[in-house]
């Protein structure tokens, strides 16, 4: 019998072809609501996602899906993939829960933030894309507002 040939392993390189020192920018896209926070990191286009991690994931307690914690281990295991595909800078959109909803960001958001930069991870344009209304549905509630 003919020994077995065994073929070479090719290494993948995934993400996009640049040298190491370049200065490569996707858009992280921070979602926070006052129930779970979305750390999702995606090219410029938006179009193709590299990572997406959310405090849900990183956390075993219901209540603590949107905790300021939670929030900073996604964005911690957001960075490890993006230094993995060869993204070293992010541009940052913010978005609260928004239309007649809250038009705040939750608690993560300013966490999540923090910890993408001190992970090393440079930090481009922050944007705010929480959607607002120009008319919209009747917002909940009675004419005069909650009562508390």
């Amino acid at each position: 019998m003919p020994p077995k040939v065994r073929a070479e392993k090719v290494e993948k390189h995934l993400g996009p072809n640049t040298q190491p020192e370049d200065v490569v920018y996707g858009c992280c896209h921070i979602f926070a609501s006052f129930n779970d926070t979305f750390v999702h990191v995606t090219d410029l286009s938006g179009r193709e996602t590299f990572s997406k991690v959310t405090g849900g994931m990183k956390v075993k307690a219901d209540r603590d899906e949107s905790s300021p914690y939670a929030a900073m281990l996604a964005a911690q295991d957001v960075v490890a993939r993006c230094k993995q595909v060869g993204i070293t800078a992010l541009h940052i959109k913010l978005r609260g829960k928004g239309g007649t909803r809250s038009k705040t960001p939750g608690p993560g958001a300013q966490s999540a933030l923090r910890a993408l930069a001190r992970a090393g991870m440079k930090i481009g344009r922050i944007e705010d894309v929480t959607p607002v209304p120009t008319d919209s549905t009747r917002s909940k509630g009675s004419r005069r507002g909650r009562r508390l």
